[in-house]
């Protein structure tokens, strides 16, 4: 039951950071979905610290690491929405905004990934 609280908080604040960072950043006007690119590559480059600190020494403990690798990174990253305003670029005919949108998102997500265990390490 303690897990399910800590995955539940981490959760519940990273969702509602990402909510306000595709507030501020998502542009209504071209239809870019900057938030959801930040939100993905910030959580992408903070799981890779979270889960290498929780590897390195046991750093984390596992209730720290659920509350801010499976709870916070969980909610604040998110696959759904990036899928959602995909299928939008190509509903619409923007085959460009999708390619650069979709590639731009895996390889900058992986290298952020990479970045945060090279910072840990």
């Amino acid at each position: 039951m303690k897990q399910l609280i800590f995955v539940f908080l981490g959760g519940g604040f990273g969702s509602v950071l990402r909510f306000i960072i595709g507030k501020w950043l998502n542009n209504s006007e071209t239809g870019i979905p900057y938030g959801t690119f930040v939100a993905n590559i910030i959580g992408s480059l903070l799981i890779g610290i979270i889960l290498s600190l929780a590897a390195k020494n046991d750093t984390l403990s596992q209730s720290q690491t659920l509350l801010l690798a499976t709870g916070f990174c969980g909610g604040f990253t998110t696959f759904s929405t990036f899928a959602y305003e995909n299928h939008v670029f190509l509903k619409t005919g923007d085959f460009m905004s999708f390619a650069v949108y979709t590639v731009a998102s895996f390889v900058v997500g992986f290298l952020a990934v990479f970045i945060g265990m090279w910072l840990v390490k």
